[in-house]
């Protein structure tokens, strides 16, 4: 039992994090309201500034010197942004734990680095991780990175190492991210997705409009898969599939991959991104394709549900929110047989998982637009499985993950 609980008082958890709400913003908010815990959320001065309106856990910390704009030396300019962020919590933490007991700090690897806190506050650390390294991630064998960014990964690998061996609890979001860990490492790494809110169930489609086929990411990117959708809409065109085609993302990044340096380096500015150059190279489903950029959130929700069928052939990718918001809602899903998926996904049950052959992929996507029932039965049972995943229903074992890490420490320091 820990040591909170043994008091009999709640568990005082405060997280950290340079953005705000971002990863733990809603657990920390709904903990606090629910009264499972006594949380606090610190977080740069400009976003407590922006979220005054929920609550005063919401606090600030201030890094030491700035963390976005011109760089250094290239190779460590994420390791220097770490750093200043992790004195600048190791000062807020200290301020913190004058007027209050802290029993666990829960860090974001990067933007709530921890390095700086091992040994230096009296509390239980848990750093959240979404993945090692790109090096272990992967990436598009068709656009790899360059030397530089070969060397820059290596070194955010031995921050993410570091903090799992010297972490009193890592929390990563799914097995397969869990896995690209050393196996010597993986005994301190629990798996949990951080919950989300998925608003009410997709409703029926009036079925006097379009048969929609859609794409919905936080990035048109390779990670995500959306040259794969793009060939398929390709394809689909050329055969006269008749269908409205719709990809939600935005077109200006990649979050997981390095195809946009590729385009850049390839084409030295004449494309301006890899969405455009995917449209140059496949014309039928540029013709055919909406693409309305980024979206606020209200607005992308009110798409996905315009959408029947959602192709997600994701490549590579450790914990997909956007799959995440598609299957919790109740939407029809295509995904690879492969990676993350699989966590996820049951063959025919509350999805369809096909091989990586877009053969496959055309003839399911025939059979389902076909099937109105099918569709709606897979997406009943999506729902449910996101509601596994809702802050409601995860909030309990993140508070069993966080007095674990409390006890760990206690042990160690026995």
């Amino acid at each position: 039992m820990s040591s909170a609980a043994s008091a009999g008082r709640k568990l005082v958890v405060v997280f950290a994090g340079a953005v705000y709400p971002g990863q733990f913003g809603p657990l920390c908010d709904y903990l606090r309201k629910t009264g499972m815990a006594e949380t606090y959320f610190l977080t740069t001065p400009g976003h407590r500034s922006r979220n005054l309106d929920k609550g005063q856990h919401v606090l600030a910390f201030r890094p030491d010197g700035p963390i976005v704009g011109s760089e250094g030396y290239h190779y460590v300019a994420k390791l220097e942004r770490s750093a200043r962020i992790g004195r600048g919590l190791l000062s807020a933490l200290q301020a913190f734990q004058a007027q209050r007991k802290i029993d666990a700090v829960v860090t974001h690897s990067l933007w709530g680095a921890p390095h700086f806190l091992y040994d230096e506050i009296d509390a239980a650390i848990v750093s959240y991780i979404e993945f090692p390294s790109y090096r272990a991630h992967g990436w598009d064998p068709a656009y790899p990175p360059d030397l530089s960014q070969r060397m820059t990964d290596k070194n955010i690998e031995m921050l993410n190492f570091h903090q799992a061996l010297r972490s009193d609890l890592v929390i990563c979001p799914s097995h397969h991210a869990k896995a690209m860990f050393p196996a010597a490492l993986q005994g301190n790494i629990e798996v949990q997705l951080e919950g989300l809110d998925f608003g009410p169930p997709f409703r029926p489609r009036p079925t006097d409009r379009p048969f929609t086929i859609g794409f919905a990411a936080r990035d048109l990117s390779s990670a995500k898969g959306f040259d794969t959708y793009v060939r398929i809409v390709d394809q689909l065109v050329r055969d006269g599939f008749d269908a409205r085609f719709v990809a939600l993302g935005g077109a200006d990044g990649a979050t997981y991959g390095y195809e946009r340096q590729w385009v850049q380096r390839r084409y030295k500015g004449e494309i301006v991104d890899f969405a455009d150059y995917l449209m140059r190279e496949y014309p039928r489903a540029a013709g055919a394709l909406d693409m309305p950029g980024k979206l606020a959130y209200d607005d992308f929700t009110k798409r996905l549900s315009e959408i029947d069928l959602f192709l997600y052939p994701l490549r590579f990718g450790v914990a997909n929110w956007g799959l995440m918001e598609i299957l919790g809602r109740g939407g029809c899903v295509i995904a690879p047989q492969s990676g993350y998926p699989t966590e996820l996904i049951q063959h025919d049950i509350n999805g369809v998982l096909l091989p990586d052959n877009i053969d496959s992929w055309m003839a399911e996507i025939r059979a389902l637009r076909d099937d109105a029932p099918r569709r709606q039965r897979l997406g009943r049972a999506a729902r449910i499985l996101g509601q596994a995943q809702s802050l409601q229903a995860v909030a309990p074992r993140y508070m069993k993950l966080f007095q674990q890490a409390v006890r760990n420490r206690e042990r160690r320091l026995a």
